[in-house]
């Protein structure tokens, strides 16, 4: 009996399988980076986004009139904990890159200060409460950058709001 044929066909299928299952691993392997990415953007534009709506709502609360002292820090301590940064930061530590959670951490404490000195008396516009927008304003641009670079996206340019000066408008970073 001659094997060669059978050697050849059997070495034939054996190659075709490998091909197949290391075609298969390859791209499940793509399929999981492309959610893994799709992930983080997610996780990015929520955080994100509660930064800005939470930074805007603070502003606008501390400009109102309260009834107390008492009253102010309510609402504001409401605002922070109703605006969903808690929930949007605890995803960021699960699944963001070490600098990214570091930079978004610096961001939420950055409003933690701005939420507390609003609590404590500081007026809008003061400037403290000047100083503390634009620590927030820089530590949001250094988060955004690192973001970007996680998700492979280049540099931006420009700046994502006016700066403070330009129409006075710290909420708007």
């Amino acid at each position: 009996m001659d094997w060669l044929p059978l050697l050849s066909t059997l070495a034939g299928a054996a190659i075709g399988i490998v091909a197949t299952l290391i075609a298969d691993r390859n791209r499940w392997k793509h399929d999981e980076a492309k959610e893994a990415l799709r992930l983080r953007l997610d996780i990015y534009t929520q955080y994100t986004t509660a930064v800005k709506v939470l930074g805007e709502t603070l502003r606008t609360l501390a400009e109102r009139e309260h009834p107390s002292d008492d009253e102010r820090a309510v609402t504001l301590r409401e605002a922070f904990r109703d605006s969903g940064i808690a929930i949007a930061s605890e995803r960021m530590w699960l699944i963001a890159p070490q600098p990214v959670v570091k930079a978004s951490n610096s961001v939420y404490h950055c409003l933690q200060r701005i939420c507390d000195g609003y609590i404590d008396g500081t007026v809008v516009s003061s400037p403290e409460d000047h100083a503390r927008w634009e620590a927030r304003g820089k530590a949001a641009a250094r988060m955004r950058q690192l973001m970007r670079e996680d998700l492979g996206v280049g540099p931006l340019t420009e700046r994502h709001s006016a700066l403070l000066n330009d129409g006075n408008n710290p909420g708007a970073q």
